[in-house]
């Protein structure tokens, strides 16, 4: 699964992250960022063009070296200045009360401890300062969940360790952060992958 990992998997995320249905979604997320944020799962930088002409640098966080590389364009593109800080969440190369916010997109699924994740931004996070995020996750109709259970395993070892049945707004309000879901519906797509929630997370 190494190659599969490393050179296919980040390609298959670049274009299922980057389709115009999901468009929206980001430029709705990113809305009222400022200043200097980190951004956990960076991905291939798919947020950057929705970025407000406020945000005046990106740490970004991304365990692929792939996915970079497929950024470089991006990036080279974008006025927002992007600097690499590292491939692992739970270990941010920041001091404490550093960022004016932060971002997280399609994350929580896959990282292996979203709580431990959580509680880094946490600490990097001004007083007051709020975690953007979007993420799909658990489903509130039983039917959908049963089949997300179903299809979990199956998901984590071809999409990287993505999880279907994962509460992103859950796992965040446990960190001592003030939960404001914005939407939280099913976007385009079969429903076990396109429950969505767009929130914002006030650090407390």
């Amino acid at each position: 699964m190494g190659f599969y990992v490393d050179q296919i998997a980040p390609r298959i995320m670049d274009r299922a992250c980057g389709s115009r249905s999901i468009e929206s979604w980001r430029r709705r997320t990113t809305e009222g960022l400022q200043g200097d944020i980190v951004e956990i799962g960076f991905g291939s930088g798919h947020n950057l063009p929705f970025y407000p002409l406020e945000v005046h640098q990106v740490f970004a966080v991304e365990p692929s070296a792939t996915a970079l590389r497929i950024a470089e364009r991006r990036v080279n593109r974008s006025t927002t200045i992007v600097t690499s800080i590292g491939r692992r969440g739970e270990s941010l190369a920041l001091n404490d009360e550093s960022c004016d916010g932060a971002i997280c997109t399609f994350t929580l699924c896959s990282v292996a401890d979203p709580g431990a994740v959580v509680g880094e931004i946490h600490r990097v996070l001004r007083r007051g300062a709020s975690l953007h995020f979007l993420e799909h996750g658990i489903a509130p109709d039983a039917s959908v969940a049963r089949w997300q259970q179903r299809l979990d395993p199956w998901q984590g070892r071809l999409a990287d360790g993505c999880h279907l049945t994962r509460d992103a707004v859950a796992v965040i309000g446990a960190r001592d952060f003030e939960v404001e879901v914005l939407d939280r519906r099913y976007a385009n797509g079969p429903k076990p992958w396109s429950y969505f929630t767009v929130g914002r997370a006030t650090k407390r």
